[in-house]
């Protein structure tokens, strides 16, 4: 298996995010584009996946040019990991904020969202622990 997880998603600490389909993840899973696990030295990555296919999100400098098409906006359409990203960013950021007490422990954080992820049923190196989500997180502790 081609190993596709690279810095700075390889690093143990960090949550390694996937992307799916944005409306429909549990039909059409993991997106083609997503780099898969596992890591150079074994290690089982990523850690979660999020939706990342055609997200509108804010667009400056050269996306901008480029996928504004003339028009005058300041949001474009794009996918990848990093449109993916955000959204786990969000999320731990919400449970942060009901679940206080977990502020300034981010291995537990990424231990409990590991554990509350939605199984997509794909392989383990394509999916992480699954799809991230913030309710059961938050009622798993």
């Amino acid at each position: 298996m081609q190993v596709t997880i690279n810095d700075p998603g390889n690093a143990e600490l960090a949550v390694t995010v996937g992307s799916t389909h944005r409306e429909m993840p549990h039909v059409y899973g993991v997106s083609y584009f997503s780099s898969k696990g596992p890591t150079g030295d074994g290690r089982m990555k990523p850690d979660v996946v999020a939706p990342g296919e055609k997200i509108l999100s804010a667009a400056t400098g050269k996306l901008l040019m480029d996928r504004a098409e003339g028009k005058q906006c300041e949001y474009v359409e794009d996918s990848g990991t990093s449109m993916a990203a955000p959204h786990v960013s969000g999320v731990i950021a919400a449970f942060l904020s009901v679940r206080r007490e977990f502020i300034g422990e981010p291995e537990r954080v990424k231990q409990i969202f590991l554990g509350a992820a939605t199984d997509l049923k794909r392989e383990r190196s394509f999916q992480g622990a699954g799809l991230i989500d913030l309710m059961r997180a938050i009622q798993s502790v």
